[in-house]
């Protein structure tokens, strides 16, 4: 039985944790600079040490590596494949007309963005490491802290709608406000999914996998924006 102590410790840590996020993407994209940048990274490693450094010091957990299980990689495969085919079937319909392609490469130059093979290079980042990243921290991490607060299946719309923040600012920071709503929904969509799949499983490898694609979907969008 959880007491008020527990929900009190749990509140704490996503304050602490989901505000970071919105912060950095704000000082990457809005104020820029060296100081802009700077904070940001910064924001991006507390967003991964944080959570770890309160699981081992607070909450007192053994954090373990398991393999993935035949079911998991197939439901994230199946998962991602949707989202993929998705994601490139709302931009061709409605976000081509939503996305200023000029707006789009001066947030790139602006981000360091300034070449095709940097983009790659940024971009298997953001698909291999930073989804996976995002999923310890939204998924392990949030998605746990949210159940302590209100237990049940409530707290998997919770997690989503603190995952959905920062990515308005990031969303808003290309499109307009049609794309702004539209790609919000689908961000609070996706955490649902992700969330279910993490509680399901206990274990991120559905959730990473799937992740990883959808944001393989979006980094071929954003080289056809940007390069093409």
């Amino acid at each position: 039985m959880l007491d008020n102590g527990d929900r009190k410790t749990a509140l704490l840590a996503l304050t602490l944790v989901v505000p970071a996020a919105s912060i950095g993407a704000v000082t990457a994209l809005y104020i820029g600079g060296s100081w802009g940048q700077t904070l940001s990274v910064l924001c991006q490693v507390w967003l991964l040490v944080f959570p770890i450094a309160w699981s081992v010091l607070v909450d007192r957990v053994n954090l373990r590596f398991s393999l993935p299980k035949r079911l998991e990689l197939l439901d994230g495969a199946i998962w991602g494949i949707f989202m993929f085919a998705v994601i490139v079937g709302i931009y061709s319909l409605f976000g081509q007309h939503w996305i200023d392609p000029v707006t789009a490469k001066e947030k790139a130059q602006q981000l360091g963005i300034s070449s095709p093979n940097i983009y790659l290079t940024i971009e298997a980042y953001f698909v291999l490491v930073n989804s996976l990243i995002e999923e310890f921290t939204w998924r392990w991490f949030v998605c746990n802290k949210c159940q302590i607060l209100i237990p049940g299946k409530k707290a998997i719309f919770l997690s989503a709608l603190f995952f959905t923040l920062h990515h308005i600012f990031v969303i808003a920071a290309y499109s307009d406000w049609h794309g702004v709503i539209l790609g919000s929904l689908a961000v609070f969509a996706a955490g649902i999914i992700w969330s279910q799949c993490y509680l399901t499983y206990r274990s991120l490898w559905s959730s990473y996998i799937s992740h990883a694609i959808a944001d393989l979907a979006l980094a071929i969008i954003a080289w056809q924006i940007i390069f093409k």
